[in-house]
């Protein structure tokens, strides 16, 4: 592949001049392998990325070492097929979760994402409010978000389900698939595969993520797949890391590991935007700092009960809203940190001799 087939634009020609001018080369991410190693894609080709003691120099968090979808620069060493990251290029967009764990740490699922397609099993493992969940995070990376509802094969009434999916995210594409019958792999072939752009399948495991990007390369070897256990329609990680491929129309195709719960990262915007019509209600609301729960006025409670927003979307909103308040930093009162010892101390230290003023009495 060329860096223009990889999705190499004028706008990330002119970002790179300066690493051009300390003799570096563009590269694109195209599988993550571990924390300082991936497989990055040059002009000549394929080689092993590592991120040296350079790199480190400048990247202190986990966000800001490259991911899948990433534009790198790099040095190739001589005489070998390793090169070493200098820097990662600024991220048009990217789709981040909160990494597991107690601390606040965002980790970046893929970068440079042009489509996200959220993808869901009609079977067992279908479930509304994953797929809102899902959106949220889908909004805050500042790509398009497409849900696409699979394995129509196993549903009585998929059409059905799309209709309900419509209802809960407004304005939203959802697409119905299968790729055991083929159905919906056409349109979403010459709709969204397009040459250049960067797709991204995110999903839990088990909703056949591998098996329609294997359709879209039409390689059915491409990417391995897995059965789905029959009495809880779960999947194993077949998927185990993060890699791009392309598509026969050119488009770059990302497949993800499959995530049991996806614990959102900065989705103040994202929820905003995956819930406009109710962000469009509370602005009518008779207090602006309306809770939407016991207060007169509350324009959001009256469409529920008039039957204009669906009571289920509003329990998804109120829900997200609470994480996000429940993660939000917490601001200690004067008082509290005047407790803290030495804390009249480093006052004044902080304070100017001459606006000092000393008591004799």
């Amino acid at each position: 592949m060329t860096l223009a087939e990889l999705g190499w634009t004028d706008a990330l020609n002119r970002a790179f001049a300066p690493h051009a001018a300390a003799g570096l080369e563009p590269a694109r991410v195209v599988c993550e392998l571990r924390r300082n190693f991936c497989a990055v894609h040059t002009a000549t080709g394929e080689v092993l990325g590592e991120c040296g003691g350079g790199f480190f120099h400048h990247a202190r968090k986990a966000d800001q070492f490259p991911a899948v979808g990433d534009w790198v620069a790099v040095r190739r060493r001589e005489g070998s097929e390793r090169a070493d990251i200098q820097a990662v290029l600024p991220r048009r967009t990217k789709f981040s979760r909160r990494a597991s764990g107690s601390e606040e740490i965002e980790q970046i699922i893929a970068a440079n994402i042009d489509t996200v397609f959220l993808v869901s099993g009609l079977d067992q493992n279908f479930n509304p409010k994953r797929i809102q969940r899902f959106l949220v995070a889908a909004r805050e990376s500042g790509a398009e978000a497409v849900i696409i509802l699979n394995k129509a094969d196993v549903c009585a009434d998929p059409d059905a389900v799309r209709r309900e999916i419509e209802i809960l995210v407004p304005g939203v594409p959802v697409l119905v698939t299968s790729t055991a019958t083929r159905k919906g792999l056409k349109a979403l072939t010459s709709v969204y595969a397009l040459p250049g752009r960067t797709l991204a399948f995110i999903g839990s495991s088990g909703v056949g993520k591998s098996s329609l990007i294997n359709s879209l390369v039409r390689d059915p070897e491409a990417l391995p797949t897995g059965e789905v256990r029959e009495k809880d329609s779960k999947g194993r990680h077949t998927t185990t890391r993060r890699e791009l491929v392309q598509s026969p129309a050119g488009a770059l195709v990302i497949d993800t590991p499959g995530m049991r719960e996806l614990q959102l990262w900065g989705q103040e915007d994202g929820v905003a935007e995956a819930f406009a019509d109710i962000t469009a209600l509370a602005a009518q609301c008779r207090f602006g700092n309306c809770g939407h729960s016991n207060e007169p006025g509350c324009a959001v409670r009256a469409a529920v009960a008039g039957g204009t927003l669906e009571a289920s979307r509003f329990e998804s909103y109120s829900k997200l809203k609470a994480e996000r308040a429940a993660r939000a930093p917490v601001r200690l009162k004067p008082g509290a940190l005047a407790s803290k010892p030495g804390w009249r101390n480093q006052a004044q230290e902080k304070t100017p001799f001459r606006h000092r003023q000393h008591r004799d009495d």
